[in-house]
């Protein structure tokens, strides 16, 4: 038999048909993690599923320091919670992977309430004893946190508790103040912290309330994006709420939260547009003529999660609006089974102008590159999409980049394109950083 022959892989199909690329394990692991909320449903997948996938995928790549990377930066950079701790989890049981346990466990752990939510995810199949790699990491992260912060996320009613986290992992304090505060995180007795939550729920003037916390600045910028409608009804001054917008470090807040906000507090939409553009104000821009488009096709009204009226296509508006104010010369288009010019304009207008472009049918993708393509003179592409196309995709005519929102097992967007997963601002800013170092090259 000979063996100097090519191997066959199996053809692989996108959910809408057209031929999807095979590609490493890494590749699809970061495909499957960078848009994901854990256990959510996406459009064409159950969520189970797509948690399965990524656990198998977890030990299929056998380059840890990789893994570890791209936990790191789903955390860091993609801003998300849940998945990077599954890896970390998914790692600890594998014997490739346990040497950079850790440090990727105590990396990642970023919010005192992650302590807790890691043994959760590492219990989730039954209780069972840590690691020693586990105990290291968690004994590591625990005294990143404050009293503040311990007390904040300290909850009695939960079934993993922070004081179990502490006694599991023997973690050491850094000084003598915060052994007297583990010390009354064990005892019971940490003092409540003064958090929007436990202010609003001891019965006080809202009002009153509200506009003390924004004062003392002890409002998150999520906390405070939230809660927007809550203090219109509490007749808070729209004065001060406009304040503490433009105020607000918004660095860690994904684009569609704006959007969110927006919905219930329209009349705020210049503050909630100027507290996103200035998130990204001091960020090179793209030279040259850029093309972003946009896919508006039905599987991007698909919810984010199941108590979230948010969908792919918040995520998708929430980059493409993003990407608009970080290029110095911009088209827009959207797509469905069919392609429409955008006006030339940004912020919530830009939103308000994609998804109001056409019917939200099918995904020709395919089609609509083809028809940019000989429409269009521009240096690069950036397409913003779930993947899922009906249409073989061919390559672009300058750079090319496709953004993917959504985590389906298969996709396009590879060989001749730049493939990015995810749906924060960070995509933008790696593709920037991308774009920048290839055109160094070349000169």
């Amino acid at each position: 038999m000979k063996m100097n022959t090519a191997k066959n892989q199996t053809t692989v199909f996108t959910h809408e048909g057209a031929p999807a690329k095979n590609i490493t394990p890494i590749q699809a692991l970061r495909r499957s993690v960078m848009s994901c909320l854990l256990w959510e449903d996406s459009f064409y997948e159950d969520g189970v599923s797509i948690a399965k996938r990524i656990a198998d995928l977890v030990h299929a790549v056998k380059d840890s320091q990789a893994l570890a990377d791209l936990a790191v930066e789903a955390r860091s950079v993609m801003n998300l919670r849940h998945v990077p701790l599954m890896i970390v989890r998914e790692m600890a049981r594998d014997e490739v992977h346990k040497s950079v346990v850790a440090q990727t466990l105590q990396a990642v752990i970023q919010r005192a309430d992650e302590l807790t939510e890691f043994l959760a995810i590492y219990w989730k199949d039954g209780k069972q004893k840590l690691s020693a790699q586990v105990k290291k990491g968690l004994a590591a992260a625990f005294p990143k946190f404050s009293a503040y912060a311990l007390a904040k996320y300290n909850r009695d009613d939960a079934p993993v508790k922070l004081r179990d986290v502490l006694f599991l992992c023997h973690a050491k304090p850094k000084d003598a103040e915060q052994a007297t505060t583990w010390k009354q995180l064990v005892d019971g007795t940490l003092a409540a912290p003064d958090t929007w939550e436990v202010a609003l729920s001891s019965g006080k003037d809202k009002k009153e309330t509200w506009t003390r916390l924004i004062a003392e600045k002890k409002l998150g910028a999520l906390a405070l994006l939230r809660n927007l409608r809550n203090m219109q009804e509490a007749k808070v001054s729209k004065t001060v709420i406009r304040g503490a917008l433009l105020a607000a470090d918004v660095s860690k807040v994904l684009p569609f939260r704006f959007i969110a906000a927006a919905r219930y507090a329209p009349d705020l939409e210049p503050e909630l547009e100027a507290a996103m553009f200035k998130s990204i104000s001091e960020t090179r821009k793209l030279s040259g003529e850029t093309v972003v488009l946009v896919d508006v096709s039905g599987s991007m009204d698909a919810p984010l999660s199941k108590k979230s009226d948010m969908t792919r296509m918040d995520a998708a508006c929430g980059v493409a609006m993003v990407a608009r104010e970080m290029c110095e010369h911009c088209t827009v288009f959207a797509f469905s089974e069919s392609i429409a010019s955008i006006p030339a304009r940004r912020g919530f207008a830009l939103r308000d102008a994609i998804v109001g472009s056409m019917p939200h049918s099918s995904t020709y993708l395919g089609q609509a590159v083809t028809l940019i393509n000989q429409r269009v003179e521009y240096d690069r592409i950036i397409v913003i999409t779930d993947q899922q196309s009906q249409s073989p995709v061919g390559g672009p005519k300058g750079k090319g980049y496709m953004i993917n929102v959504s985590s389906e097992k298969h996709g396009i967007g590879y060989g001749p394109w730049t493939h990015i997963d995810g749906f924060s601002e960070g995509v933008i800013r790696y593709l920037i950083e991308t774009d920048i170092d290839s055109a160094i090259k070349t000169v």
